[in-house]
């Protein structure tokens, strides 16, 4: 991992972190439509799983003490949007990608705002995995 990256995910706040994620989940996401489309079954493979393991970190991530409506609902979502990935590598077809890649921008744009009310969501430290889950 680029050491400057490295220092950036270590010094950063929750909803930073959270902010990051998301940013790594859509340019995997990108990835994988591009390998798809260009036939590169190896590479997509790769970017589909490190989707799907940003995905699972945002999951473990949620503290639903704090907004247990809020958190229920990002998990379902989360879990849809691994299922997509999923068939989007089995049927290998670009739809589930297009509608992923559209849900997590749409999720990204709500942690534009500083003072998000999902951020309560996250009000808990990410776990140590998040690093992993962006590197991989």
């Amino acid at each position: 991992m680029n050491p400057y990256f490295e220092q950036m995910i270590l010094s950063a706040s929750p909803i930073e972190l959270v902010r990051i994620l998301y940013q790594q989940a859509i340019a995997a996401v990108a990835d994988a439509r591009e390998h798809l489309r260009e036939g590169r079954i190896r590479e997509r493979g790769i970017a589909i799983r490190k989707a799907h393991a940003i995905l699972a970190e945002l999951m473990v991530s949620l503290n639903p003490e704090y907004a247990p409506e809020i958190a229920e609902n990002l998990r379902k979502l989360y879990c849809y949007m691994q299922e997509r990935l999923l068939e989007a590598h089995m049927w290998q077809v670009e739809p589930p990608l297009e509608e992923t890649a559209q849900l997590l921008a749409t999720l990204a744009d709500a942690w534009r705002e500083e003072e998000s009310p999902a951020s309560t969501v996250f009000a808990s430290p990410m776990p140590p995995l998040a690093a992993n889950a962006i590197a991989s």
